[in-house]
């Protein structure tokens, strides 16, 4: 079964096929500049102090354990996940 692309696809398809386009950044320029933006994004550079119960966090030990990481790790995963919205509270 053939796909049907629109005209505007047929034209960028044409245009790609005849060589028209070329990379904006070569493979290992772009790779240096994304492990940047990375490093920056994912640098830690505060420290933050929390109680927390002795079950929560046992809970929480046993957790990363499981994962194979340090409980901070963890902690700090959960947190980040949260902020970026990729947790949600879990309706009952």
């Amino acid at each position: 079964m053939r796909t049907r692309l629109t005209k505007e696809e047929k034209d960028l398809s044409k245009s790609f096929d005849k060589g028209e386009w070329k990379s904006a950044l070569n493979g290992k320029e772009a790779a240096r500049q994304y492990q940047t933006y990375a490093r920056a994004q994912l640098q830690k550079d505060k420290r933050v102090n929390i109680r927390l119960s002795s079950l929560d966090l046992q809970g929480l030990q046993r957790r990363a354990m499981e994962e194979g990481m340090p409980y901070q790790t963890l902690m700090a995963s959960i947190l980040h996940k949260f902020v970026m919205g990729g947790l949600v509270e879990k309706r009952a």
